[in-house]
């Protein structure tokens, strides 16, 4: 099996390789559709400005699945056209809310989606870790082979490993329920490969950091609504959207921060009891 590669040659190596990752878009079939009452077009525009106007144009941009709320062709127009308008090289993978094969034709715009990454001295792994009619993930033996073979292709870069659910528990009970179930299996082969420097995910709406044996966690803040951390039960929180940046370094470092939309009242119910 062949596994769709990118080689990305930034203008400088010697500096971070900078990366912005944009999750949980959410977009509905029509322009201006709402989640829990936010209008999830207007909360993307607004995000997609926080990368224009960054003081350095990212290298790439890693958009980490549910990028429409039901898998409808003109949502993923609109995802298109909204990364493509950046100038910015930009890569996606599928969430439990999105439909693969409208994402490949329209996203992708008919080709296979990219599972390798090659830029400086990174390369980033792109995992699908949907389960189809599920909300909760798995990576199953496909995706676990196909990871053990990208990171023994190339044995001299640092790794970024990217998917759309959490593979360890962020706090919140309803959402801990749909991690990663066979991430045990991912640790284990993580473990053999110490290259591997972060693993990146969306999903959980909110950001997460934690460190494991020296493997960054993070996941990340939604362009739509937010998640309430600690939560037993769907909450939603008052957070702005935002999106995460992610400088990639040389040597294996990696400085991250969450940007967040200020001064916009996007307005959500607050009280919503699910995805409405």
């Amino acid at each position: 099996m062949s596994d769709t590669r990118v080689d990305l040659d930034p203008c400088a190596t010697t500096r971070p390789l900078l990366v912005a990752q944009v999750t949980d878009t959410h977009l509905g079939v029509a322009h201006g559709s709402r989640l829990a009452g936010m209008d999830t077009d207007a909360s993307f525009a607004h995000v997609l400005g926080l990368v224009r106007a960054a003081p350095r144009r990212p290298d790439l941009l890693l958009a980490t699945g549910d990028l429409a709320s039901n898998g409808a062709p003109p949502a993923y127009v609109r995802v298109r056209d909204g990364f493509g308008a950046l100038g910015v090289p930009w890569f996606w993978l599928p969430g439990n809310h999105d439909a693969m094969a409208a994402m490949s034709a329209v996203v992708g715009r008919g080709r296979p989606m990219v599972r390798d990454i090659r830029a400086a001295a990174w390369q980033i792994v792109m995992l699908d870790s949907t389960v189809p009619g599920e909300v909760g993930g798995r990576l199953g033996d496909e995706e676990l082979a196909r990871l053990e073979r990208l990171l023994a292709d190339d044995t001299a870069r640092h790794v970024l490993v990217c998917l759309h659910h959490q593979p360890v528990p962020v706090g919140c009970a309803w959402l801990d329920e749909q991690r990663v179930a066979d991430a045990g299996a991912l640790f284990a082969l993580l473990a053999r490969h110490r290259r591997v420097r972060a693993l990146l995910w969306g999903h959980v709406h909110q950001e997460f950091s934690e460190e494991r044996d020296g493997l960054l966690l993070l996941g990340s803040p939604s362009t739509c609504i937010q998640f309430a951390p600690g939560s037993d039960r769907f909450l939603l929180d008052d957070r702005a959207p935002g999106m995460r940046w992610l400088e990639l370094h040389p040597d294996g470092r990696i400085d991250t921060r969450v940007e967040r939309v200020r001064g916009v009242d996007f307005g959500f119910d607050r009280d919503s009891a699910g995805y409405l």
